[in-house]
């Protein structure tokens, strides 16, 4: 079985679904009962358990500080009325150079730029391993020429142009796999549409792309499928509740 090594910024998301009745008579804010919760790996780690669910072998190395994502949504109609947030950094990733990258088929970088990696660290990764895949929140540029493919979304896409360069002399853009929500992705050109569905949830739906786009890649070795499996998998997850793994 192949093996993948998962390396990023991992947090705990945790969904109370709750109902509201009433608004506060102290402040014009609502009342909530909490009538479910709902807790699962986020970031980095819905990378890994994505992966792992479609069948490949996972290794992870993240941060040991528990970040957590915590939000509150009205059971009956699932939108959320606020997102709380607890611990915005961690401890920067030690010991690279003691990582044995020969063991793995690929590997992924799921970097939330909480501090786990830095641009350095990244750099030497792609130069470690033959086969890299980058989904980061940090602006692009020369220290990630040597990655593979690039995750991105049209708004981190748009954000960043300037920081690529006028003439893009590194080729970043021809390894961006830029996706755009219900108008599919597009990669070096080519649009890639998705199947109009009800969406309840958009959370995590990146993180399943990119573990579909891994899982389909390592099997057939073509990356134009394997972007066609990877939005039918974020397409099957957005129809679900919360942070769903992919089947």
């Amino acid at each position: 079985m192949k093996k993948v090594l998962v390396i990023g910024d991992v947090c705990k998301d945790v969904f109370h679904y709750v109902k509201c009745e009433r608004l506060c008579p102290e402040a014009p804010v609502p009342v909530v009962t909490v009538l479910e919760t709902k807790s699962n790996d986020g970031m980095a780690g819905n990378v890994a358990r994505n992966i792992k669910s479609l069948g490949l072998e996972v290794d992870s190395i993240c941060n040991e500080e528990q970040i957590t994502k915590t939000r509150y949504v009205d059971d009956n109609t699932n939108q959320m009325f606020i997102r709380v947030d607890s611990q915005s950094e961690v401890t920067k990733l030690e010991n690279l150079e003691s990582i044995d990258f020969s063991k793995y088929s690929a590997v992924v970088i799921s970097d939330y730029d909480k501090g786990f990696l830095s641009e350095e660290d990244i750099t030497k990764i792609s130069k470690l391993h033959p086969l890299t895949f980058l989904d980061t929140k940090k602006y692009l540029g020369n220290w990630c020429k040597d990655i593979t493919y690039i995750k991105i979304n049209s708004f981190e896409y748009n954000r960043t142009l300037h920081t690529v360069g006028p003439e893009d002399e590194h080729n970043l853009i021809d390894k961006m796999i830029i996706t755009k929500g219900s108008d599919g992705c597009q990669y070096r050109g080519k649009v890639y549409p998705v199947d109009k569905v009800d969406v309840k949830d958009l959370s995590g739906a990146g993180d399943t792309f990119l573990a579909g786009l891994v899982w389909h890649y390592l099997s057939y070795e073509n990356i134009g499928s394997a972007i066609v499996f990877a939005n039918e998998c974020a397409t099957r997850v957005v129809e679900q509740r919360g942070v769903s793994t992919i089947k």
